[in-house]
């Protein structure tokens, strides 16, 4: 019976003793992984990176035993326990400069059979397929960490060994790393026993967290009371109390006899030391303790203790994004429960699949589907960066958190909010990153003023709530209940809607095309022509309209983009109106779509009614479009600047791109005889384009002698289009 039991585990170390000399580096470990993924979490010295090379044969082992899948490894050799399928991702990596990727990876593959392969390799991480002919020292620490996790999955290993892989990434790329993580976990194929400092990330992937203290495995606790509990990570793990430490701390066991003792108070300024103020490597000396002291830092504001009964069993982080369509109602349940609770009712009654998610940041525990503790873990530093006594930064820090969440979640068909500003302001940045076409709705008290700050590029709605949203009364039920019922019929319609299309075979590919008044019938053209083979999405390019379509193409809703009008940088760079952001053709860099630009509009930065023009700008010259829009011709000075800021964007375009630059005026109003026709002012933005931009096959000015709205420049921009997307037909796809 115990064989069997044996036999079925992927890990089994008993009472393993290491030295190093006299130290007793490891004293007796105890620890079983029967499958999924595993985290051992502890303090620098602790016998983390000791362990993981014990059970690789990498340091010798004085006393107890290790099994792997029921078969004795203890002091056999690495080469024999890779053999058995144990693969090993080192901490610092430990790759080869003078290597390429792919020779990387044909070096691992082939020690033993299986799913993984080179091949899969690639579709798994296209970054490295890109990167597949660069040297192990010319990747970022991302892609050398990915390149490493290959290497060992190349063994097709049952057993996975990981020592900090998070270690020094940025926090998008620990993201990524935890995703693949739970996904290694969810397939089953393998167990994997991840070392890591990070508790956010240790508790994100796995149902149990290992503590290690002075080379012995201290406890094994439930991840989402190690996650929501501060103090208990003080205790354990020293987080930010180092010197607080004891290496065997056993917790009360409940019941009526026991009584918790008092949390020790902690106020006035707590100093926080690193062991390591720079990052280490195998060569590192140990930091003298003057150098750790001069790096300490000092935390003023007392760390909010989040309540244990945060202690409940948490749902499977691979479920947060699969299953039937879901609709969130998020919200700071600490203060708004009961109305949010309403909300969630009516939708749920409607038929719809619900959860509810707390994004309060008191650190108060609330009954829900996703507790404020699991959503601030998805912050980059984890819990600890969202719950503390400065609200502003709670605020920012939350609202970070629950973006990250929301990106991470597959299976959205639905977001709801209701409260104030503060309410708004966490949510709302969520929302924002989901994809155009999910319904979304904030129900708030500052909806009847100045919104763009909250909707942003987005579809976002928002319903003023005419009462503030304290409390349940006559109004306020009125109220939520609208915004519920418009919601749940927003999300079975477009549940509807979907399914019908997915019926349907074949579809257009959606196209964005930016337009102002002056270059109106240049749009008109170029979509009639393009109307049988694309759907054509056209956008006013008022600051908000760029964004909007760049957010389609970040979404992958878009095909391509013709960018007939870029007048949204003049107000950018003179203060005008209608202001890109500084992340204008960013989407386009990332996405690496086929691109057709022009320069539309660039003759004009646009202001408000005459007497809101800036002093600076006193005797320029002006046009008056209405009473309420005045329009500016931009210089030729002006001209060479935007054409500078330009092309330092287009150079970054790795996609096919074509611009276009039309010597016969930039808009209706640059043309012969019109207010802004100025040909030396156009000719400096189109030499200053010409001496910066880098021509490449894939990258190509093209000068043209028409104005924009000339038929014939239209045919030219329509012409490029298809040669850059390819033949009628032959890319045809639904992009949505």
């Amino acid at each position: 019976m115990n064989e069997a039991r044996r036999s079925s585990a992927a890990l089994e170390v008993r009472g393993l003793d290491v030295y190093y000399g006299h130290s007793h580096a490891l004293q007796g470990v105890d620890l079983t992984l029967e499958s999924g993924v595993f985290s051992v979490v502890g303090r620098n010295g602790m016998g983390k990176t000791t362990l993981c090379k014990a059970i690789m044969g990498l340091v010798g082992v004085s006393g107890g035993s290790i099994r792997v899948r029921g078969e004795d490894v203890t002091r056999r050799l690495p080469a024999q326990i890779a053999r058995l399928g144990v693969g090993y991702v080192p901490q610092g990596r430990r790759l080869w400069r003078s290597l390429s990727v792919d020779e990387h990876l044909r070096l691992s593959g082939g020690l033993r059979p299986g799913v993984w392969t080179v091949e899969r390799i690639y579709d798994t991480f296209p970054r490295l397929a890109e990167r597949k002919g660069h040297g192990g020292g010319q990747l970022s620490g991302g892609e050398q960490q990915m390149l490493a996790i290959s290497r060992a999955l190349l063994t097709n290993p049952h057993l996975l060994i990981m020592d900090e892989p998070t270690e020094g990434l940025a926090p998008v790329i620990v993201a990524q790393v935890e995703e693949m993580l739970l996904r290694l976990g969810d397939d089953g194929d393998m167990a994997v026993l991840v070392i890591e400092q990070n508790i956010g990330v240790a508790t994100a992937i796995s149902r149990n967290v290992a503590i290690m203290v002075n080379g012995r495995i201290n406890r094994i606790i439930d991840s989402a009371r190690l996650a929501a509990d501060r103090e208990l990570q003080q205790r354990l793990l020293g987080v930010g109390l180092h010197a607080e430490l004891e290496p065997d701390i056993d917790i009360p066991a409940s019941g009526p006899e026991a009584k918790p003792a008092p949390a020790p108070r902690r106020d006035g300024p707590v100093r926080i030391y690193v062991s390591n103020p720079t990052l280490p490597t195998r060569w590192s000396q140990p930091v003298p303790i003057a150098r750790i002291e001069a790096a300490a830092r000092t935390l003023s504001t007392q760390v909010a203790r989040l309540d244990e009964t945060a202690r409940r069993k948490r749902e499977p982080a691979a479920a947060q994004a699969s299953g039937p369509p879901v609709v969130l109602v998020v919200g700071t349940l600490d203060t708004k429960g009961q109305e949010l609770r309403f909300i969630r009712d009516i939708i749920a009654e409607s038929g719809l699949r619900t959860r509810l998610v707390d994004v309060s940041t008191s650190g108060r525990h609330s009954s829900c589907d996703v507790s404020a503790q699991e959503i601030a873990l998805n912050h980059g530093r984890g819990g600890s960066a969202v719950f503390g006594t400065d609200r502003g930064a709670a605020v920012t820090a939350m609202a970070d958190a629950f973006t990250n969440w929301m990106r991470r979640q597959g299976n959205v068909a639905g977001v709801i909010s209701a409260g104030g500003s503060g309410a708004a302001s966490l949510v709302a940045p969520g929302m924002r990153a989901l994809p155009i076409g999910v319904p979304k709705l904030i129900i708030s008290s500052v909806a009847s003023g100045d919104v763009g700050r909250y909707v942003g590029p987005a579809d976002i709605t928002m319903m003023y709530s005419v009462t503030d949203v304290q409390g349940l009364n006559s109004i306020s039920r009125a109220v939520l209940a609208n915004g519920a019922h418009a919601l749940a019929g927003m999300v079975k319609a477009r549940l509807d809607t979907r399914a019908a299309t997915a019926r349907e075979a074949g579809g257009l590919p959606a196209i964005g095309i930016t337009m102002f008044g002056v270059t109106t019938p240049a749009v008109q053209k170029i979509t009639a022509d393009l109307r049988d083979d694309f759907e054509c999405l056209v956008f006013h390019a008022t600051g908000v309209g760029g964004r909007s379509m760049e957010k389609l193409v970040e979404s992958g809703q878009l095909a391509g983009v013709i960018d007939l009008t870029t007048t949204e940088i003049c107000d950018l760079l003179m203060g005008g109106v209608f202001p890109a952001i500084d992340d204008r053709f960013g989407a386009i860099i990332r996405s690496r779509l086929p691109y057709v630009g022009s320069v539309g509009a660039l003759d004009m930065v646009n202001f408000g009614a005459p007497d809101t023009i800036p002093e600076r700008y006193r005797g320029r010259k002006f046009h008056v479009h209405n009473p309420q829009v005045t329009l500016m011709r931009t210089t030729a000075e002006e001209n060479e600047r935007m054409g500078r800021w330009i092309a330092d964007r287009l150079n970054q375009m790795d996609g096919p791109v074509r611009f276009f630059l039309p010597e016969g005026g930039v808009s209706a109003l640059d043309a012969r005889g019109q207010p802004f026709w100025d040909p030396d002012a156009d000719a400096a933005l189109f030499r200053t384009l010409e001496r910066t931009v880098r021509q490449t096959g894939n990258r190509q000015l093209v000068r043209t002698p028409k104005n924009i709205n000339d038929p014939d420049f239209a045919a030219a921009i329509v012409s490029a289009f298809r040669t850059l997307f390819g033949r009628t037909g032959a890319r045809r796809r639904l992009a949505r």
